[in-house]
């Protein structure tokens, strides 16, 4: 796994009204420190990708919907320097992920229905210094293919 990636699998608490579900708790040392809490949802087939940070890390969780998760270290003195991982990530398989700055990330929306995505940054979005870097979805130095494959 990418050097500074953390997964941490979902526990629901489930009775006859529902479920509860703690997603990040400041004693689970996940991130440095805790910035902005947002939410967005995207339509089934889209890309959004790629972007990295260079000062703050993410925090991933899809509560309604499936995506595909690529990461791609872009961090030259990682140990783990130009490796791509992928997560699939959603209703079917909840996660948090932990995305360390430096790590380009994006994701495809799976299945017929949209994805909802919320996430954490360990610093707050400031507009006239955004920390926010694109790279082509389809750009060659990553080469990721996003086509699903039938088997």
């Amino acid at each position: 796994m990418i050097e500074g990636v953390k997964e941490k699998k979902c526990i629901h608490h489930v009775d006859d009204r529902g479920f509860f579900m703690e997603l990040v708790r400041e004693d689970e040392a996940l991130l440095e420190r805790f910035g902005q809490l947002s939410l967005s949802m995207s339509y089934p087939g889209v890309i959004k990708a790629f972007h990295y940070h260079e000062n703050q890390d993410d925090v991933w969780f899809f509560p309604v919907g499936n995506a595909q998760v690529v990461l791609h270290d872009l961090r030259e003195d990682s140990p783990t320097y130009k490796e791509t991982n992928v997560f699939y990530m959603g209703e079917t398989n909840p996660i948090v992920l932990v995305i360390p700055k430096g790590v380009a990330h994006g994701y495809r929306v799976l299945g017929t229905s949209p994805a909802t995505i919320v996430y954490l940054t360990s610093q707050a979005y400031n507009p006239n210094a955004p920390d926010e870097y694109r790279i082509p979805w389809d750009d060659e130095s990553i080469g990721f293919d996003w086509e699903t494959k039938n088997r």
